[in-house]
């Protein structure tokens, strides 16, 4: 297969899985019996944008399906403040009756998504709570972010009618609460017990059967909701940790590619970073065609400048490819780093191959011109004039040190192997090397 098919094969497949939207949903002629029917969808993992978009398409299978209540069962350490706030829309959104069952943690995000259902159920070994904003390099967020994530904390445990200090408190150390284990300086984390006492859960339960019990839902007809393989691809790329690994991942593949004959490995495993990065963000909802239109625009470009001299091509390209990653980004802080950290990799993996390989080998062997007009091939850039060694003559100007003399009535330009050279004196050629010809004072 030529390299131009392995491209047009990768394009392909890239767009083919763009296409496949397996998304299983229930008859509705399950809803329409005897029995209520309930939908389990678990918030699990860290919060993010992937699972934002997992949760929209289970919720909106369970409307479809005629849902009666819907338990999402939660055990997160938290993640994307923005994602938490979507999620925590998407909740408040529905007419359906929702309930979170915290079967091991609801850290941070996690706390605030369960404080936005209508009923929250623990299991015993179970917490809730420390719901601090902390940036991705572990420290305290400023301010302005702390004062809104406090808000929204605040918000979430009103619109359900529970007693926000203690949602404050989750978000907020300075408050103190020492008879829950926050005194000021820390951040409450509700045990069962102690969430069951101040309102925050309905109860406390072993597993799904005693929570189906407590909620009448006896005989109801369980649904559970997975995630699909493609939403797990899409989970898993738009992490912020992964994110820039994936482009780091295809710089260097893409920059190895430039001393590799034709198109191998490194170029493919390039593109495949690439266009995982595309895909999982577009999954998520992130991405909309446009970025997709202008990353193929990009990379036409830049295989257009290897056809066309000038560099304006190329730049152009590689502009449309960052723009591309920009519009499939969701914070644009995290994607100038992720580019950056990619930049820096390919100009790192450039200079050692540079050094090391030089420019003998892949596609610079075809676009850098070796010809050379060297003497060994016969190509005579300079007369050189051996012969006049050894010949005496008179200096026609001053010698400082260069100057003009005359040997045998021919004006040559000389220069001195000393110093200065008065005029009319007697010199000797001593060395002749291409234009420069060496003179000697003979007293």
């Amino acid at each position: 297969m030529s390299k131009y098919g392995k491209t047009t094969w990768l394009f392909l497949t890239f767009f083919l899985l763009l296409s496949l939207s397996f998304n299983p949903t229930l008859d509705k002629s399950q809803a329409n019996g005897e029995n209520k029917l309930v939908y389990i969808i678990p918030i699990e993992k860290e919060v993010e944008r992937g699972l934002e978009a997992f949760l929209t398409r289970s919720t909106n299978e369970a409307i479809e399906a005629g849902a009666n209540h819907i338990i999402f069962e939660v055990d997160t350490p938290g993640g994307r403040v923005d994602s938490a706030g979507q999620i925590g829309k998407l909740l408040q959104s529905l007419d359906i009756p929702t309930t979170a069952y915290i079967v091991n943690e609801a850290l941070s995000a996690g706390s605030y998504i369960a404080l936005n259902s209508d009923t929250i159920y623990m299991n015993p070994n179970a917490t809730m709570g420390a719901s601090g904003v902390i940036t991705g390099d572990g420290n305290a967020a400023d301010e302005k972010a702390q004062s809104a994530w406090i808000a929204a904390m605040k918000s979430a445990a009103e619109s359900k009618g529970r007693d926000p200090q203690y949602a404050v408190a989750m978000a907020d150390s300075s408050i103190d609460l020492p008879e829950y284990g926050a005194p000021k300086g820390a951040f409450l984390t509700l045990t069962p017990t102690d969430a069951l006492e101040v309102g925050y859960a309905e109860g406390i339960v072993q597993n799904r059967v005693e929570l189906l019990h407590e909620l009448n839902l006896t005989d109801a007809t369980v649904v559970e909701t997975e995630t699909t393989f493609v939403e797990e691809v899409a989970r898993f790329v738009t992490n912020p940790i992964v994110i820039p690994i994936l482009l780091s991942v295809a710089s260097l593949g893409l920059i190895v590619e430039l001393y590799s004959p034709g198109f191998g490995v490194p170029g493919t495993m390039g593109l495949v970073a690439l266009m995982l990065f595309f895909y999982g963000h577009i999954i998520a909802g992130l991405a909309g065609m446009e970025a997709i239109i202008l990353l193929v625009m990009g990379i036409i470009l830049i295989i257009l400048e290897f056809f066309v001299a000038g560099g304006i091509l190329g730049l152009l390209g590689v502009g449309a490819i960052i723009g591309a990653l920009f519009l499939a980004g969701y914070d644009i802080g995290h994607m100038s780093l992720s580019i950056s950290i990619a930049f820096i990799v390919a100009i790192i993996a450039f200079v050692i191959l540079f050094k090391w390989v030089g420019t003998e080998r892949g596609i610079f062997k075809k676009i850098i011109l070796r010809d050379r007009t060297t003497s060994d091939l016969g190509y005579i850039s300079i007369a050189e004039r051996p012969e006049l060694v050894g010949k005496e003559g008179i200096t026609a100007t001053p010698l400082r040190p260069a100057g003009t003399a005359v040997f045998n009535e021919e004006r040559i330009d000389v220069v001195s192997e000393g110093g200065f050279v008065e005029k009319d004196k007697h010199v000797m050629i001593v060395q002749v090397e291409g234009m420069r010809v060496v003179v000697r004072e003979i007293n």
